[in-house]
């Protein structure tokens, strides 16, 4: 099977006091870029998602977008910091002896001083938030999986129609080739009879006219390539797996071969072909960007 770089994947998962979402997309990339958003109370298990992600991907601009609700009432205390009222009171009853005012502080006012009281989240169990947090990925990952298999499916599909229409214009040109030669041939002998009127033909001269000429506009060995490479892509589709980038590197090669074709080809009929055949190759090559 191939798989498309463009996937989604969504997983939900609660407990009696917490709840994690877990949500993917991704398009198309040349290499792996992982992008995730999450809580900062998370931020430590970063590491181990981005090593948990690559059991399923390989390739794609993948952003990721995670969610954390507790719902436990006890998951924030109060502290005091007795040292720090200490030390308020100590300055204040110095500031009234310095300056003879009555020190009229009361625990309330001392308790609004900055750090006197603060609120600080309960320690939380990492190893049970973690479990949590793993099943939410996990089950994201693979409906994003299934997102891009499905996907994959269809363009490996198309991708094969396409590349049998392209052996069909491949086939054209090279029983087309060999025509436009004895066509050339009897061109040439009709101008020259024209042109002698009765006079002998120099049959050398002329085998030799014919010979630089189909030189010159043979392709053989351009179709012959862009034929195996056509069937190499389509066993490598059937293949499956992480193709994406040798069917790259195969379309660059269909693409030369088919621009020679284009450019030797002095026959209307072949360079109509030709041209269909190099906008055929580009359609493949779009969309082949978008296989993992």
């Amino acid at each position: 099977m191939i798989k498309s770089m463009t996937g989604f994947g969504r997983c939900e998962v609660q407990e009696a006091e917490r709840k994690i979402t877990v949500e993917m997309k991704s398009v198309n990339h040349r290499y792996l870029d992982v992008s995730i958003k999450m809580p900062k109370k998370l931020n430590f298990f970063e590491a181990a998602i981005r090593s948990e992600l690559k059991k399923y991907i390989q390739r794609g601009k993948v952003d990721i977008f995670i969610s954390y609700e507790d719902f436990t009432e006890s998951n924030v205390c109060v502290k005091y910091n007795r040292e720090l009222a200490a030390e308020y009171l100590g300055y204040l009853n110095r500031m009234a002896e310095d300056f003879s005012l009555e020190n009229d502080v009361k625990v309330f006012g001392l308790s609004r001083y900055p750090e006197v009281f603060t609120m600080e989240e309960q320690s939380i169990d990492e190893k049970k938030l973690w479990e949590l947090l793993d099943r939410a990925l996990e089950g994201a990952a693979k409906g994003f999986v299934e997102t891009r298999i499905k996907e994959g499916e269809h363009l490996r599909d198309d991708l094969l129609e396409k590349l049998d229409g392209m052996l069909a214009h491949v086939d054209f040109i090279a029983e087309r080739s060999p025509q436009i030669v004895a066509e050339y041939r009897q061109k040439l002998e009709d101008k020259v009879k024209e042109l002698l009127a009765d006079a002998s033909i120099d049959e050398n001269r002329l085998l030799l006219e014919v010979t630089i000429f189909a030189d010159r506009v043979c392709v053989d060995e351009e179709l012959v390539r862009l034929k195996s490479h056509i069937e190499t892509t389509k066993e490598t589709l059937k293949a499956g797996g992480g193709i994406g980038r040798k069917l790259d590197f195969i379309a660059q090669e269909m693409n030369r071969e088919s621009n020679t074709i284009l450019s030797k080809s002095g026959d209307l009929e072949i360079s109509n072909h030709a041209i269909e055949l190099k906008t055929e190759i580009e359609k493949v090559r779009e969309q082949i960007q978008n296989i993992e």
